[in-house]
């Protein structure tokens, strides 16, 4: 009897986590909250629309075309910025984490650098590249470089040595060899993670971007701009729940896709 139930147990647990059932209830009870909040306490749409508000404006929106046309503005800057980003981060990651000379030499200058806010850089963006979506993709690059960088720094200086001696006994001597077929495969999971990691960063600094004036359209510009100033909350509110839900997505793109299945590998050698 304690096998059965146990069995059954699992079985359940099997069925909600598949059929995404946990997920779906949290979200519905949030969304019954967030409209009792608001309808029955708050009571003032320019302080909290209600959910309802929400979803109206939602669809007026996307029938305006509007969102669509900003969305694709936001997406644009984040791949400007981030693609340069992955491109300078991993060649200058692996060169510093393989060389211990570059190391050296460029440590001061990433250190003094790192810490200054990308927002920092927004009169810089503007005065070098005017109002342009290179200048949006240049906040997102900034944003989005350090944390590339510093995990493919981790991922080269972290080479398990055995690998290198056992690439070197087989006939693997020089360098290049070595980078190519040793260290930039064991650095791998930690290059995706920055990867990950930067996308998270740069698509908040794309908003906040859009938001001081880098760039004439987008979601944060519509935000700040438009929405605020003229006191559209509902409106204001549907384009915060989109930056979410393409943050949720591109994430998720990363965990599942990029992590599941171009590092399988990975499952096992690892708990």
């Amino acid at each position: 009897m304690t096998q059965l139930t146990s069995l059954l147990k699992k079985k359940i647990i099997s069925f909600l986590k598949k059929k995404r059932i946990i997920e779906i209830f949290s979200s519905l009870v949030a969304i019954g909250i967030w409209e009792f909040v608001a309808d029955f306490i708050v009571k003032n749409e320019f302080i909290l629309p209600s959910f309802s508000t929400v979803a109206t404006a939602f669809f007026d929106l996307l029938s305006s075309g509007i969102m669509v046309m900003d969305v694709l503005t936001s997406l644009l800057h984040l791949t400007i910025g981030l693609t340069i980003a992955t491109c300078v981060g991993i060649l200058v990651g692996a060169i510093t984490g393989w060389f211990r000379v570059a190391d050296r030499v460029a440590d001061p200058i990433i250190e003094i650098l790192r810490p200054i806010p990308p927002l920092a850089w927004i009169p810089f963006a503007i005065v070098w590249l005017h109002l342009t979506h290179y200048a949006a993709g240049f906040i997102v690059f900034v944003g989005a470089v350090f944390p590339i960088l510093v995990n493919t720094y981790a991922g080269f200086r972290n080479v398990p040595k055995i690998l290198v001696d056992s690439a070197e006994v087989l006939g693997c001597t020089k360098r290049h060899d070595l980078i190519k077929a040793v260290a930039f495969p064991s650095a791998l999971p930690f290059i995706t993670t920055g990867i990950r990691i930067g996308t998270g960063v740069g698509w908040m600094c794309v908003v906040a971007a859009e938001m001081f004036g880098v760039s004439k359209s987008g979601l944060g510009y519509r935000i700040f701009q438009k929405f605020y100033s003229f006191h559209q909350m509902d409106n204001l509110l549907v384009y915060m729940i989109i930056l979410g839900l393409i943050a949720l997505f591109l994430d998720s793109f990363f965990r599942f896709y990029i992590e599941e299945r171009l590092l399988k590998w990975r499952k096992e050698t690892v708990a």
